[in-house]
């Protein structure tokens, strides 16, 4: 895959050739990139590093705290300080305007005890909250007030970000990490840009956002467009959380993919531009960032989870305020109740799912998927040169609910193909997701004309039936775990 340009780069978006998924926010990859990163270095190059990180004394002063749980807790917050942002860069990625210096994104991330599981869980910026009583800079008494949650930076700073965050969610905060958008661009282009798919085409003339269908890799500026952009959909902001979600895992794999946590070299290199505009509180030494890189060093994709906090309304009126976010308390209690128990968002049990010889085996949960498989049509090819194939992959298609022919055949009589392919009629393109979600190792080719039937001509890459099951209408976006972000 060829690496994009350094940011600025005024051409549109560069396409790879489709690849076989792995585990991707703007704000959340310092957090991410530190932690992970630190795994796979020792203590001199981390503390090398740690000199360069700017220093908050957040703690300081805070009472009344909740009590500490298991695990860790960081709280990651994204300004929109732009000041060593170039005219060039302002104009090729709309960043043109006054910065407001508050919190333009809000993640809380608990990374579990036992070395599990990570969660980051999206707080909207507009959140309904009572910043606590505080004194200003002045030293002037401020009581206690209804505002945004990004109005507690504006009013006092990372400390009262803290409190504010804190007496929201009754989580306890351990740590604090800040990222700016000069910090963000920079290091996208420093792990060589990241890869992200949509199956429409995503335009916001506000942002400049221009990408078409299918997979991508953005540079700094591009992804800092896709991040920020909020007038793709009626979704606004909410939208505008998923999507950072889905940037900061294709992100981790990115930097996992890259050989940079085997490297102290290229590690010392990215490391160090990402903290060149971080700020951090006084706690997280080099110590604490090794600890953490090697207690996360064995996470696997599905071990992580993405989630926006539960929303009762979007556009709840405040006098004085404006349109807040209010969230739903009943179903936010929950989220925030399984982080201080340290418990994962969703149920780890395993079910069962089918492999090459349609057998069935243990595995995770099966994703949910918009299109009911029984109404998905499917033939299946074996290109694979493995005997027997074709039929067991239909009878695992089969099981797993989808509508499939029960003629399989083979491919052709030349030499093994090594993709697994899905051949599509782009009419049927909602479809499609269901399927590939099945096989995610598979490669989507859109067919014209095709049909309503789904063509799988299975290769030696194939291993086994994902299951699925249809989404409810009431489960809305839910958690999204990091295996289930990648590219098909």
């Amino acid at each position: 895959m060829t690496a994009p340009a350094r940011t600025p780069r005024p051409n549109g978006p560069r396409h790879s050739a489709p690849r076989r998924p792995r585990w991707g926010l703007r704000v959340a990859a310092g957090a991410a990139a530190v932690i992970l990163g630190t795994a796979g270095v020792g203590h001199a190059v981390v503390s090398g590093i740690d000199h360069g990180i700017g220093r908050v004394d957040v703690f300081r002063g805070l009472s009344d705290r909740p009590v500490t749980g298991r695990g860790t807790n960081l709280l990651v917050v994204g300004t929109d300080s732009r000041d060593r942002i170039t005219q060039e860069e302002r104009r090729l990625y709309h960043l043109g305007g006054a910065p407001c210096h508050c919190t333009d994104t809000v993640m809380l991330v608990h990374l579990a005890a036992d070395h599990d599981r990570a969660t980051v869980v999206s707080l909207p910026r507009d959140t309904y909250s009572e910043i606590p009583d505080h004194l200003d800079d002045a030293g002037r008494p401020h009581p206690a007030h209804v505002q945004k949650l990004n109005a507690a930076y504006a009013e006092g700073g990372p400390g009262l970000t803290v409190r504010t965050v804190e007496h929201l969610t009754g989580v306890h905060i351990d740590h604090y990490l800040e990222v700016d958008f000069t910090s963000f661009m920079k290091t996208v282009d420093e792990v060589g840009g990241v890869r992200l798919c949509t199956d429409r085409p995503l335009q916001d003339p506000f942002s400049g956002l221009n990408l078409p269908v299918g997979t991508s890799t953005l540079n700094g500026g591009q992804a800092l467009q896709y991040v920020r952009s909020r007038h793709l959909d009626g979704a606004a902001d909410l939208g505008r959380m998923q999507r950072q979600q889905r940037f900061l895992a294709s992100l981790l794999h990115r930097v996992s993919e890259s050989g940079m946590l085997l490297h102290p070299v290229m590690f010392q290199q990215v490391v160090g531009t990402l903290l060149d505009s971080v700020r951090a509180d006084r706690s997280l030494d080099s110590d604490e960032l090794v600890g953490l890189g090697q207690a996360m060093r064995n996470l696997k994709p599905a071990d992580t989870e993405f989630l926006s906090v539960p929303i009762a309304s979007a556009n709840f009126p405040v006098p004085h305020v404006g349109s807040t976010v209010k969230w739903d308390e009943a179903a936010s209690a929950k989220v925030f109740q399984a982080l201080r128990d340290d418990q994962p968002l969703t149920p780890r049990a395993p079910s069962r799912v089918h492999d090459a010889k349609g057998q069935a085996r243990q595995q995770e949960a099966p994703t949910p998927v918009e299109v009911a498989p029984s109404e998905v049509r499917v033939q299946v090819f074996n290109g694979s040169g493995r005997q027997g194939l074709a039929r067991a992959t239909d009878l695992a298609l089969r099981a797993t609910g989808f509508s499939t022919t029960g003629l399989p055949a083979d491919a052709g009589t030349g030499p093994a193909q090594a993709r697994t392919v899905i051949s599509y009629d782009p009419h049927w393109d909602r479809s499609v997701r269901s399927l590939a979600a099945a096989l995610p190792m598979a490669e989507l080719r859109p067919a014209p004309g095709q049909g309503p039937v789904m063509r799988v001509t299975l290769g030696t890459d194939f291993t086994s039936v994902h299951g699925v099951r249809l989404r409810v209408a009431q489960e809305g976006p839910g958690v999204m775990t990091g295996d289930r972000t990648a590219c098909p």
